[in-house]
């Protein structure tokens, strides 16, 4: 006779723990939702604004260029001075790969949801196979330079021994080394990334402007696509202060800043082209049209 009030109680007490976690749950739901909402308005207007693109050109050149000089204020130590840490290894090595594969669902939800036309959007992606054909182009076009401008050395522990083994595969057969102008193909492959990405990114505030779909899913891609962003300026950063020599880091960037500017800047503005991000997902102002 006195269990029953008490189980009673328990039941009651149970069912006010699971409504108070289910209360809680919702609260964190509708406070991930703003988050989500508000970090990809804020982050769409500020890559979308045309003067901080500019600006971001001058950053990474400024990035390059004077970066070197904190080698003689950071910890020579640190994880990010070795060749074999983990962002360096799962994140620079496959840099093309990790940029396609964020990039390219960004593009494929962005212009499908605005077009609903399945050639459209395969017209947009084809940018990133443009952009996998200049970054094999560019480490072929590397190693040609490294191959032309190399001699074989054999090391010794007096210092290094040159040989006349005339070319790179002979030489490494001999367990010799081969040295050349080594062009930064991580630099170069970073440079690109970050223009490219801050370039296809910027059509996300045109996009909400013209009001179409925008639902978590496709904000939750874009904030991922801005978040390697930022990785890929970090890791630039790491490498030009940790890696390479001077002038190496120095052309690999300009090789991707011209590369971006002969894709972005002007090949993708012509109708022969796979088309310039947004081109052709919003509907065009009244006004231009009758004054076409």
């Amino acid at each position: 006779m006195e269990r029953g009030p008490t189980v009673g109680a328990g039941l009651g007490a149970g069912a006010r723990i699971r409504a108070l976690l289910g209360c809680l749950v919702k609260v964190l739901l509708w406070v991930a939702s703003a988050l989500l909402y508000f970090g990809s308005e804020q982050a769409a207007r500020l890559l979308g604004s045309p003067c901080l693109r500019r600006l971001y050109h001058a950053w990474l050149a400024a990035v390059v260029i004077f970066g070197p000089l904190l080698q003689f204020h950071v910890n020579p130590r640190t994880i990010f001075a070795s060749h074999g840490n983990f962002f360096n290894i799962k994140f620079v090595n496959s840099a093309w790969g990790w940029t396609c594969t964020f990039l390219g669902g960004f593009v494929l939800l962005v212009v499908f949801l605005a077009t609903r036309r399945v050639a459209v959007t395969a017209r947009h992606l084809s940018r990133l196979v443009v952009g996998a054909a200049v970054w094999r182009g560019a480490g072929r076009a590397f190693l040609l330079i490294e191959d032309l401008t190399g001699s074989c050395f054999e090391p010794l522990p007096q210092g290094l021994l040159l040989h006349e083994l005339p070319d790179r595969r002979s030489c490494l057969a001999a367990g010799h080394q081969w040295r050349g102008y080594t062009v930064s193909s991580h630099t170069f492959l970073l440079t690109f990334c970050c223009l490219l990405m801050a370039e296809e990114a910027a059509v996300f505030a045109k996009y909400l402007a013209h009001g179409l779909p925008a639902g978590a899913p496709l904000r939750l891609v874009f904030l991922l696509n801005v978040l390697l962003l930022g990785l890929w300026n970090f890791l630039l950063l790491c490498t030009v202060i940790y890696f390479h020599q001077y002038t190496h880091k120095v052309v690999g960037a300009a090789v991707g800043t011209f590369a971006w500017y002969l894709t972005y800047g002007s090949w993708y503005h012509q109708p022969w082209s796979p088309g310039s991000p947004g081109h052709g997902l919003f509907p065009r102002p009244r006004s231009s049209r009758k004054h076409n």
